[in-house]
């Protein structure tokens, strides 16, 4: 086999080479970031008391921290700037930021980052495709996307098909567990300073499942079965495995634009494109076994035909009975805001509760609301400022880990279905769209009107 055409080019002059950086180091640098952020808003707050524009030492202090930010966590890669993406999918549970310096930061994050030079790629190339790669592809230097574990190149295949090139960072699995360690410990000591910091959870979740996503293979199971769910789909588009190995994934090209494009669209455009994102969250686990676990606007995109593409399928769970019905069941509980008596009795008869504990209701009722709440309409309005005075209600909502103090008994699927379905929240808050809710939830999400999705 021959190689149709070869493009040779020079590594950018504006991309500095990323060495691999210990994991004493990359710690280091995480707490330094974590430790200023919540050094600058605790030094803010005092200086406020004193000074005649509290309202303009509180922006200073916004911006620095968002830069800060953006600048660490899109330099490292890894651990640290996949919590990164995780977050700008709910950026309403930062503190309240009127003029978006933490929204537009953490949107960086997902589209803006630094890719490797060549140099630092190619052996990865070498390793999973073998020595003589170059007769199976021919592929662009230039990274068209970077992400925090690898990156994406533009090829052709042998065969002609057009491809993406998912590369692995040499370091990445180093870089993943150190920095998710060091993530782990220092944005829990910030939560005491920067109350409604809703990070360390999040961390959590990844390091339980970092050895899935660093694994190729698996994700191009997951893939694979994905798109031949949805192939021939006039609403949704999932490209094929061309092939996989250790580092490297070759899929179809998907054309289209990112979907925090759609931002810029109009109204009717953006509720129906955030309709099909949504439907999507619900869709995957039932019709073809996987919830598709990292729901941050980097992974989609809308072709020129007006589909909602789905890429990178590194995050996912296999659902192989579809999502777990006591999620709906909670959701309903709550939805039809039960009298506390009710309530008990339903989360008993769903067995999220044992027979004889009681749990706090109230609570409950507030970590549930941006369940909930949208679940009560036939239509629902989404806003980030809707979401973020549902997180005001109650402490007990900055921590999703909130099932051990209040007595519930949930499967884990559970704990990342509605991780997800947040996720999912945030980003239709970021869009300000109105879409369908609950009968959207009776005709997919199972339990909550007591039978299974189709």
């Amino acid at each position: 086999m021959t190689v149709t055409r070869w493009i040779r080019s020079a590594p950018r002059a504006d991309v500095p080479p990323l060495r691999q950086r210990s994991a004493t180091l990359r710690s280091a640098r995480i707490a330094g970031l974590v430790a200023g952020l919540a050094a600058r808003s605790s030094l803010t707050a005092v200086r406020g008391r004193f000074d005649d524009d509290p309202a303009r030492l509180r922006r200073r202090a916004r911006a620095r921290n968002a830069d800060a930010l953006r600048t660490t966590l899109g330099g490292m890669k890894g651990g640290a700037l996949k919590a990164g993406q995780l977050l700008s999918t709910v950026d309403s549970l930062f503190p309240p930021d009127p003029d978006r310096t933490w929204t537009e930061a953490l949107t960086a994050l997902q589209e803006t980052n630094e890719p490797l030079d060549w140099a630092q790629v190619e052996p990865v190339l070498r390793r999973g495709l073998g020595a003589r790669w170059r007769e199976l592809l021919d592929i662009d230097p230039v990274a068209v996307a970077a992400a925090s574990l690898g990156q994406v190149h533009r090829g052709v295949w042998h065969d002609g098909q057009q491809v993406a090139v998912k590369v692995q960072y040499p370091f990445a699995t180093a870089a993943l567990l150190a920095d998710l360690r060091a993530l782990s410990v220092s944005l829990r000591l910030a939560g005491v300073v920067l109350p409604g910091l809703l990070a360390a959870p999040v961390v959590d979740e990844l390091r339980r499942r970092a050895g899935e996503e660093l694994d190729y293979v698996h994700e191009a199971r997951a893939q694979r079965e994905v798109a031949a769910a949805f192939a021939g789909s006039t609403e949704y588009a999932v490209p094929g495995v061309v092939a996989a190995a250790e580092g490297v994934l070759v899929s179809q090209w998907l054309p289209g634009r990112p979907l925090v494009t759609v931002a810029d669209d109009t109204r009717d455009e953006r509720c129906r494109v955030a309709s099909l994102y949504q439907r999507f969250a619900l869709l995957a686990p039932s019709r073809a076994g996987w919830l598709h676990a990292d729901p941050h606007p980097g992974n989609f995109r809308v072709t020129p035909d007006g589909r909602l593409g789905v890429v990178d399928f590194g995050a996912v769970v296999a659902m192989p009975d579809g999502l777990p019905p006591a999620f709906g069941r909670l959701v309903r509980a709550f939805a039809d805001e039960s009298a506390p008596g009710d309530a008990q009795t339903a989360l008993v008869a769903a067995g999220l509760v044992r027979p004889g504990r009681r749990v706090d209701l109230d609570s409950l009722r507030a970590v549930m609301s941006p369940f909930s709440e949208p679940a009560r309409h036939d239509m629902f309005a989404f806003s980030s400022s809707w979401l973020r005075s549902c997180f005001a209600r109650d402490d007990a909502s900055r921590d999703p880990d909130y099932t051990a103090a209040m007595g519930l008994t949930l499967p884990a699927e559970h704990l990342m279905t509605q991780r997800v379905w947040l996720g999912v929240i945030g980003v239709l808050c970021r869009l300000d769209v109105t879409v369908p809710v609950r009968p959207v939830l009776a005709e997919l999400l199972p339990g909550f009107d007591g039978t299974a999705a189709p």
